[in-house]
């Protein structure tokens, strides 16, 4: 007991009388950061290439840009995305002469990755949407794609939103790989608290809190929005 007192007190000593916490706070920050923004890119990506898969296939186009869509989605799920990450940040970025920190690294990848995995969830989304729902949009005069904004992805999002809850959470847990391009998250943080205390095992414990903590709070988040979306359902 004695023994697990003195690491608790080597770890305040480090998170307090160090500035340990400012580097937490950073890492916190970091970590939602690439997570927040990530999610909102895969999403963009993930409804572009979703509408894509659903367009009719009569013409060239539309296949040419299915088959882009679909060789997208089969390397991105194919791969590890620590795999990505080595490989945009030491191999891609220098090929194409360009410079990137390793958060936007990490933003882009997580971004690019995610949209892969949502773009399936949202084609499955959008085919749960009563076809009618698309010939109604046609018939008052509305284009495909201005159908598709403002009728149908509006109630695919509604669909699939714990799907997309638990896509965040997913990324919120993988943002640990991001310190293999050396962006600052909350393991490089408690790594950091560790290597000063020589003392490993509270700084990963209350690493482990607080990102149980996160995903509780996303968990509720999502659950007090599909309430509302639920009460907004009954009031229509």
């Amino acid at each position: 007991m004695g023994n697990f007192d003195q690491k608790i007190n080597k770890f305040i000593e480090i998170f307090i009388e160090q500035n340990g916490y400012v580097k937490v706070a950073e890492g916190l920050k970091n970590t939602l950061l690439i997570a927040v923004i990530g999610l909102i890119i895969g999403i963009f990506i993930g409804t572009m290439i979703a509408t894509v898969r659903v367009i009719p296939k009569y013409k060239t186009l539309p296949k040419v840009l299915n088959a882009i869509c679909s060789f997208y989605v089969a390397l991105f799920r194919g791969t590890p995305i620590v795999v990505q990450l080595l490989v945009f940040y030491y191999v891609l970025l220098p090929l194409m002469g360009m410079r990137m920190t390793g958060i936007q690294v990490s933003i882009l990848v997580f971004g690019l990755n995610s949209g892969a995995y949502i773009s399936e969830t949202m084609r499955s989304g959008i085919m749960s949407v009563d076809g009618g729902q698309m010939e109604a949009g046609r018939a008052v005069g509305l284009s495909f794609g201005t159908t598709m904004v403002k009728i149908v992805i509006p109630q695919a999002i509604k669909n699939i939103l714990p799907t997309l809850g638990n896509e965040f959470i997913a990324l919120i847990k993988e943002t640990s790989v991001v310190s293999f391009v050396g962006a600052a998250d909350l393991y490089v943080a408690f790594n950091y608290i560790g290597s000063n205390s020589y003392e490993f095992m509270i700084p990963y414990l209350v690493m482990a809190l607080i990102y149980i903590a996160l995903v509780l709070i996303i968990s509720l988040g999502i659950k007090i929005m599909e309430r509302s979306l639920r009460k907004s359902d009954r009031r229509n």
